[in-house]
């Protein structure tokens, strides 16, 4: 297994907020519910993705996806079009941070053991809200979110924080994207959690998607997918290194990915599911990819 040592924080930080300050332009997602993102002054330190129009979903339709951002930043848009793909497909998606005033980047400070900029409390604190929201009459959201299903996702740093806040009873499955616990005694992440016990105690499922040989998070995510037995869980490469395809075109293929497991597990799509699994497998034919599964079936 190739573990991440130390000195490669400073790397492993920038490499997750490298190429993430283009402009999103008109970006609202390629699905039946263009999307936006915005701050709700009842929720703080958050942005909230959703379907622009409340009016065309359904009672119950939406389910929660929360997200860790990469370098567990406090830019909650800093992975905006892969966020903003997820949300156009019919799910309230909330992720950690605020939507940053323009000023100049700040490249981060290099550090033997750097601090993480939000708390993994976030993402569990994200679905206590939607699940207020969703009862609350006067809510914009008031019945239409599925609090049943739940999924949680984050980038690199932000996927420590997910496997993290998997352990939440009420999460459903969880997507790690770029990331992976350390071997013991490795963790560079002071606030943030890297114990590989946890994973025996994950529930429900699990996808991981990386991004080939080259991510720097590729050894401790293998070794995460290698040692967990007892719940169905697959593996996804997409050979483009750490920084992913966040911030492609409505997310570029890691989002189209993303969006299939949650249409299988969130939403029981099982058009979805056949891209995973079956003798057709759609991903296991998509040059673009490579997959692993231990789905039962």
């Amino acid at each position: 297994m190739r573990a991440i040592r130390r000195a490669g924080l400073a790397t492993m930080a920038g490499a997750a907020l490298a190429g993430m300050t283009a402009d999103a332009g008109e970006e609202h997602g390629s699905g039946p519910y263009p999307a936006l993102f915005e701050e709700r002054a009842d929720l703080p330190d958050h942005v909230v993705y959703r379907p622009a129009d409340l009016r065309k979903v359904r009672r119950g339709a939406l389910p929660i996806y929360v997200f860790g951002n990469g370098a567990c930043s406090a830019d909650g848009t800093s992975s905006r079009n892969h966020l903003l793909e997820i949300a156009s497909h019919g799910y309230l998606v909330i992720a950690s941070g605020t939507i940053p005033k323009p000023t100049a980047p700040k490249a981060p400070a290099p550090a033997a053991r750097m601090a993480a900029p939000t708390e993994t409390k976030a993402l569990t604190d994200a679905i206590d809200w939607a699940q207020r929201e969703n009862g609350r009459a006067d809510s914009p959201f008031a019945g239409r979110i599925a609090t049943d299903r739940i999924a949680v996702s984050g980038f690199s740093c932000g996927g420590l924080q997910a496997l993290s806040a998997a352990q939440d009873p009420r999460v459903t499955t969880a997507v790690v994207m770029n990331s992976g616990f350390f071997p013991e005694g490795a963790n560079p992440i002071a606030g943030v959690v890297s114990d590989k016990k946890l994973l025996k105690s994950l529930h429900g499922s699990v996808l991981y998607v990386l991004g080939g040989t080259t991510d720097i998070a590729y050894g401790n995510g293998t070794d995460d997918y290698r040692r967990i037995d007892h719940i169905p869980a697959a593996l996804v490469n997409v050979p483009v290194g750490h920084g992913g395809t966040y911030m492609q075109p409505h997310g570029g293929v890691a989002a189209t990915v993303v969006t299939r497991w949650l249409d299988w597990k969130l939403k029981g799509d099982g058009k979805a599911a056949g891209y995973f699994t079956g003798p057709a497998c759609g991903f296991c034919k998509d040059d673009r990819l490579t997959i692993e599964s231990k789905l039962g079936g």
